[in-house]
């Protein structure tokens, strides 16, 4: 990247987030982790040319906070897809548009962009979401309701559906 980039590195009940942007929005956030060094270590190599810009995020991380807090929150921050290819674009703003406290299955995803055979492609899309939570990839589900593929684990994905208030996901 040889855009400008800000960051900032917080503390929420589950843990530390991150949150990467340039000026055309954000760039990378991450789950919450054991540490600041592991969440400084997930947000790239990026990290070493962005500056530390935590008044520029102050919103997004009452949101994020409120959010594993267990409140319902909206996401509609400007995100910059520039090193996405369409295709991962594609997918990451059909999810993005999941509303809370439901899922949908990977075909669903795939025949929202017109390739209804594509769900593994867009299992794969999903798996280098560099936006979690802004992009809910953890409302999607296998075709039979069951939790797959989610990088973080299947047991984080169970708990952040819960928190959404899907219980009954296996």
């Amino acid at each position: 990247m040889t855009k400008e980039l800000s960051y900032t590195i917080f503390r929420t009940r589950k843990g530390w987030i991150g949150i990467l942007a340039s000026a055309r929005g954000l760039c990378r956030v991450t789950l919450p982790q054991p540490s600041a060094a592991k969440t400084r270590q997930l947000l790239g190599d990026d990290l070493n040319h962005a500056k530390p810009s935590p008044q520029l995020f102050s919103d997004l991380t009452k949101r994020l906070k409120s959010y594993f807090n267990g409140s319902k929150v909206d996401f509609p921050d400007k995100l910059d897809f520039s090193e996405a290819t369409p295709f991962q674009r594609q997918v990451w703003e059909v999810t993005r548009r999941i509303p809370y406290g439901e899922a949908r299955s990977y075909r669903w995803v795939a025949e929202q962009i017109g390739k209804a055979q594509a769900a593994r492609a867009v299992g794969q899309a999903l798996s280098k979401n560099p936006l979690p939570i802004i992009i809910p990839c953890h409302r999607v589900l296998g075709s039979d309701g069951k939790l797959t593929g989610f990088t973080s684990g299947i047991e984080l994905k169970r708990q952040l559906l819960r928190r959404e208030g899907l219980t009954a996901v296996r």
